[in-house]
C-alpha cells in the first residue's frame, strides 16, 4: 500500500517555473515506477512524465519534453516535477501515481496502482 500526496501548485506566470513535490508514505517506494498525469477542466486525464524505481530512466509526454523534469528521491520517498517555461496550457490538477515495478525500463502503458489527490497549477498569460 502506498499513500501519496502532492503539494507545490499555485498561481504563476506564463514564463514561469514552478516544482511539484508528491511525498509516499511505506518503505516501499523504490518499488515503484512513478509518475505525473494532468487533468484540465473539461479534457480527459493525460500522461505528463514518469521515471522508473532508481531514477535512471525517464519518459516525458511530447507536450512537456524540454520544458519539464520528473525526479525522485528514494531516500526521502519523495517525486518531484520541475516545471519550466510553463505555458497557460499546462494549467490543470496535477496527479502523481505509482504502479509496481521490478524492471528498470518504463511501461509507458502501465496502469497505476496508486493514485494522490492532485494539486492545482494555474498558469496566466
Amino acid at each position: 500500500q502506498v499513500q501519496l500526496v502532492e503539494s507545490g501548485g499555485k498561481l504563476v506566470q506564463a514564463g514561469g517555473s514552478l516544482r511539484l513535490s508528491c511525498a509516499a508514505s511505506g518503505r516501499t517506494f523504490r518499488s515503484y515506477a512513478m509518475g505525473w498525469f494532468r487533468q484540465a477542466p473539461g479534457k480527459e486525464r493525460e500522461f505528463v512524465a514518469a521515471v522508473n524505481w532508481s531514477g535512471g530512466r525517464t519518459y516525458y509526454a511530447d507536450s512537456v519534453k524540454g520544458r519539464f523534469t520528473i525526479s525522485r528521491d528514494n531516500t526521502k520517498n519523495t517525486l518531484y516535477l520541475q516545471m519550466n517555461s510553463l505555458k497557460p496550457e499546462d494549467t490543470a490538477t496535477y496527479y502523481c501515481a505509482a504502479y509496481y515495478s521490478d524492471t528498470y525500463d518504463i511501461n509507458p502503458k502501465a496502469p497505476y496502482d496508486y493514485w494522490g489527490q492532485g494539486t492545482q497549477v494555474t498558469v496566466s498569460s
